[in-house]
Order: C-alpha cells, then structure tokens, then sequence
C-alpha cells in the first residue's frame, strides 16, 4: 500500500501527502481494503488552519515508529472535514455517543472494517501528558482489543444506527411561542466582556443575531444589551485584527485577548453580517469603520486564483503560533520611535506582553477619537501593517466552497445597501458571476467530481443568494432560479420519515447513517435557511407549493425545537419570522420608484421581504406586517410616517 493523498484535491489532504502514512482519502476503497484485511480503520479529520491537527501531523504521523504501527495494524483514512460536512458531523456526533467526550479537531476515531465508529478521541499525544494517553499506546490497545473481540464490535453497529435515531427525537409540541428559549440563555451570558461565559470563548453571532431580532421585535433592551456587549468587546480586544481587520476563530481565555489565530471565511461572514445590521441600527462610525476595514481584508486577503473566496488562514507560519500576529515591547518602540507613546495610549501594550512575553494589540481609549488622533493611528497602522507583511504569512487554504460564497455575498450585499457603496455591490455581482461560471449550471461543494459532490448548505445558501437578488433588483431571473433550486433541494434532501432535509443527498449517502443535523454548528443549519427561502419564495409568488412546504416544516421544526433549542437558534429566528412576517411591494415602474427603494432596503433589507409587481397605470407602495396592510404609500413622506406609527 502507498499514500494516496497525492491524487487529492484539498489543501489539507495535500499537506498530508507525503506523510509514510498509507493514507486513504474516505471511500470505498478504503472501505473494500479494510474488509479484506480484517483490519479497523483510523479515521483522521482536520482542517488546514487547525493548530493541534498540525502538531499531531508532526508528531505522529511524519514519525516513521508511529506510522509504521498505523500501517501494520490499520486502514488509515484522511478527511478534510470542509469537504466532508456530513462525515465530520456524524463522527463528531459518535464520538460523543462513545466517550461522552466534547468532540473538536483533530477527531480521532476508530471504525470497524464496515465504517461503524466503536472508539475514539481527539488529539493524542506521543507522550502521555495531562491524562492524554500516548498514540502508541492507544494505536495497539485498540488493536489488539479488535483482534479479540472483532465479531463482537461489528455486532454492535444496529445499537450504534438505534443511537442516532434517538438523537434526533421529536417531541408532540407543532407551534409554540419563541421568546422563553431566547430568555433561557440569558442567564448564561457574560455581563462584562459580552458572548458566554468562560473559556474558550467563540462569538457565535448567529445566536445574538437572534437576539438582536428579537430586540427589534420586542424593543425589550435584555436583548440588546448583550448584542452591543458582544460586538464592542469583540471589535476592541484581541479576537479583532486591529491592523487589517478581520476576526480569528475564538479566544482561550474568558476576556477575549488570546485568540487562537486562524481566521475562518464563515467566522467573519457571520461578524459583517451582525455588525452592518448593528451599524444600521445605531449609526455609530467606530462600528462603521470595523465594518469596512474587515470587508475590505476578506475581499482582498481571502480571494484565490479563481478570483472566489477561500476558506481559512492558518495560526502557524513557520511553526509557530501566532508568530505573524504578536508584537515584542522594543520592537513596537523601534518600528514607531516618535510616535511610540501615542501608541501606547491607545493600545494596551508592555514589556512583559499579555501572551508568551509578547503583545497582542488591545485597544484603549478609542471610542471617542478627534480626527487628528485618527489620522495618526490610520498612519501608525498602516506603518505597522507594512513591516507585518514582511513576515512570512500563514498558510491560506484557498479551497472554494460553494455554500460560503454564497453567504459572502447575500452577506456583502447586505453591508453594500447599508453603506450605500456601489462599488461593493458592484463586487457582489463579480463573485455572483463567477460562482456562476464555476458551477457551469451544476451544484457542488468544493469539487463537481467528489463522490458526494454537495450538501444541503451549498444548495440552500446558493438559493438564499438568489432570493436576495431578486429581492434588491426585482429581476425576475434570479427568482426563476432560486425555484428551481429550491425544489431539487427538496427531492435530493427531504426525508419524508422525519420531516426534515438531511446533511447530503439521500441517494448519495456513504456514512453508517443518515446525517440528519438539526444543530446549527460553524453557520446557521441548511433547515433553517431553507424555511426561510420558502417564506420568501411564499410571500413573493403566492403558490401553494412553498405555502405548503413551509407549514410542514415549520411544525416539524418546532417539535425539534422543544427538545434542542440551545442548539436551534436560527431556527427560533426563522420560525419566529416566518410568523411574524414583514413585506414590503412595489407595484409600477421600478425606476420611478428607485429613490423610495434605496431608502427602504437601506432600512429593512434583511428584515423584510421585498417584492415587484408589474402595474402599467400606477406606482405605489404597500408595506405589510403579521398580515396587516398599509394604504398605497406613494410619497416617501407617506412611508416614513407610516414606518414611524408602525415600527
């Protein structure tokens, strides 16, 4: 056997390609090999920007003892789990099933020769440290454990597919009302430092993104406290990247100064989403400028050579973690001589540093900047932003994946009609084009020719896209196809037993189980999207189709809801919306209509649904909400004050 990563496509499977692992890619191959050998299979799932999936790799599987032991005794299979989304999720899954451990990267797990999980873990070291058993060691005790009892584990898959069907249990409960399981997790909330308390600390916008909804709704301030505590502690502290923008994946500490540096595509396209709907709403310019500064590092540090967004940048660059980030005390004082003292009244810095006797750039005292001081932090800035790309850059994994560009731009497009920028809607249009091209009127995740070539997420999001185009433009074009992909969505992922649309096609499943995901996870759950999009599609065209689909889903969604809701929050968001609708039409010609449309997207768009209706003789507006009408509003007077009584 030999390493077969070579014939990959993945930036992560590739750095893994000339390990003396025979390393599988997931599949039957691997699948085939393992039943004619008798042999478990180690499954290794990782990401190209995970830290301890890098110092496993290093440790173990470039060590030639250990993967001379791998090789002996296992069939080795490799996954990138941005490729595999159901795979990951429902090993993950397994894995707590098993050990009643909290899964995360690398996931380490061990399949009988069917592809069944019967143990696993995370990251083992090749040292025993802090209760971590040493890899040898567990690579021969589970071997030697299946050569005992081989028969035994493979009996044991029907207990293993009884599991999953338990975890997805749904309870009687069809409508409810939403607000109590927002308030449920109230209490959990850090009142100082914003997100949830303890560490590690991860954003999760998508829950306060919820909140921020339900403020809006309520006009309750229990929900908008914890939104502008979140987002001022993130924009200020250490997650951000002050000199170029952008936010890493999460904090190990409870203060948000620490970040485990890799910067994720989806982490920050759900910050921007959040934040322009924050800015909208407050107006306030320290928002506005985290905004724009971390749009325009996304737009230009994230595009790969297709001119489409990849999906991470590592932690590591020359093996060390967070080496391209930090800053030393002298170094600051030698780059910035004259302006030194200034700079450090506006950033929290010193000799000792806050992490490894190095600084991690904090801010301080800039809520209220005169324009002199921002100008000379705008030049200090970008003089230290210069002498930090002379250093050498993480890796970037430049991997296009269909469902996050498609967040991207429904999500710039957003910031675009906010900020009142065209040239940013302008960029939604070329990455719109461009996906287009790629997929060639096909639908794929990263590769057309994978054996499961795309998930529920990318159909969804791409629908989603669809819909918010039409929704800005009124072409009729977007809408044609955002229908037609939403229903081959539903005859490719629709489980009519459960009610609900699973992880990957039901015909191109290759897992154990069926991957039915109800959580939301890395971005808002494909379900959820999708209940959205029908509403949409409901309210804009009136057919009984989406009308239908709709009502099924949303008491499906609201007996799972009963039982998950801590980890249904866009579902919460979404079903809530879907009942408390607001829609605004625009009857006549669009063009006369542009000034009162400019204002009202800039106003509701992501909000509301906005709709185009052909009238040759008149040109009026009706806004709708819970199914209560507006007059035709014909001036912008007319809307404004009707916005004023009603919201």
């Amino acid at each position: 056997m030999e390493n077969l990563l070579k014939k990959e496509k993945s930036p992560y499977l590739k750095q893994h390609e000339n390990n003396p692992v025979h390393w599988f890619p997931w599949g039957k191959k691997a699948i085939d090999k393992a039943k004619e050998l008798k042999r478990p299979i180690f499954l290794s799932v990782g990401y190209s920007s995970c830290h301890w999936c890098h110092v496993m790799a290093h440790e173990s599987f470039e060590d030639i003892k250990t993967s001379n032991i791998m090789n002996e005794k296992f069939i080795n299979v490799k996954v990138d789990r941005e490729e595999r989304p159901d795979l990951d999720f429902v090993f993950q899954k397994s894995l707590s099933v098993l050990t009643g451990m909290q899964g995360g990267w690398p996931l380490s797990m061990f399949l009988d020769e069917n592809g069944v999980p019967f143990t696993g873990g995370t990251y083992f070291p090749p040292k025993e440290i802090q209760g971590r058993p040493d890899f040898i060691k567990v690579l021969n005790n589970v071997s030697e454990v299946y050569k005992v009892n081989r028969d035994k584990i493979i009996d044991q898959a029907p207990q293993m597919k009884m599991v999953f069907d338990e975890l997805n249990k749904k309870s009687s409960v069809i409508n409810q009302s939403l607000s109590p399981y927002v308030d449920r997790i109230l209490p959990y909330l850090d009142q100082k430092f914003g997100g949830f308390q303890g560490n590690p600390k991860f954003p999760q916008f998508y829950i306060f993104e919820t909140l921020f909804y339900f403020y809006r709704k309520n006009k309750e301030d229990k929900y908008l406290e914890p939104v502008e505590k979140l987002l001022f502690n993130v924009c200020s502290r250490g997650l951000y990247d002050h000199l170029s923008g952008g936010i890493a994946r999460y904090t190990v500490d409870a203060e948000w100064i620490i970040p485990h540096f890799e910067k994720m595509l989806y982490d920050n396209i759900l910050f921007i989403d959040l934040l322009s709907q924050f800015y909208q709403f407050t107006q306030k310019n320290y928002y506005k400028e985290k905004l724009i500064q971390t749009i325009n590092f996304i737009s230009k540090e994230f595009i790969n050579k297709d001119g489409l967004l990849g999906s991470a940048y590592d932690a590591d660059s020359e093996g060390v973690e967070g080496k391209f980030y930090v800053w030393g005390y002298k170094e600051l004082e030698e780059i910035l001589k004259s302006d030194f003292d200034f700079f450090k009244e506006k950033f929290d810095i010193s000799e000792i540093g806050n992490w490894e006797n190095k600084n991690i750039l904090i801010e301080k005292n800039q809520i209220e900047l005169s324009d002199i001081e921002k100008n000379k932090l705008i030049k200090i800035k970008t003089n230290l932003n210069n002498e930090r790309n002379k250093r050498i850059k993480p890796f970037f994994d430049d991997k296009a994946q269909t469902d996050l560009n498609s967040y991207w731009v429904s999500s710039l497009l957003k910031a675009s009609i906010i900020l009142n920028d065209n040239l940013l809607t302008a960029e939604c249009m070329r990455l719109f084009d461009l996906l287009e091209k790629k997929l060639n009127n096909t639908m794929f995740h990263t590769d057309a020719n994978a054996s499961v070539p795309a998930f529920l997420e990318d159909y969804t999001y791409y629908s989603m896209m669809l819909i918010n185009f039409y929704e800005f433009t009124g072409h009729i074009k977007y809408l044609n196809k955002a229908e037609e992909t939403m229903n081959e969505t539903w005859n490719l992922f629709f489980d009519n037993n459960r009610e609900i649309l699973q992880k990957n096609p039901l015909n191109k499943n290759d897992l154990f189980v069926n991957p039915v995901d109800i959580n939301d996870n890395n971005i808002p759950n494909g379900n959820s999207i999708y209940l959205n999009n029908c509403q949409k599609l409901e309210l804009i065209t009136n057919k009984k189709e989406w009308k239908n689909k709709l009502e099924l889903l949303k008491k499906s969604f609201h007996s799972f809801i009963n039982l998950n809701s801590t980890q249904m929050f866009s579902f919460i968001k979404m079903l809530d919306f879907a009942e408390n609708s607001i829609s605004i039409t625009f009857y006549g010609n669009k063009k006369i209509n542009d000034d009162i449309k400019i204002f009202l997207q800039k106003s509701f768009f992501g909000r509301a649904v906005f709709i185009y209706k052909n009238d040759p003789n008149n040109n009026f507006i009706i806004i709708c909400k819970n199914q209560t009408c507006s007059d035709k509003l014909i001036t912008i007077e007319d809307i404004k004050k009707y916005i004023n009584n009603k919201f």
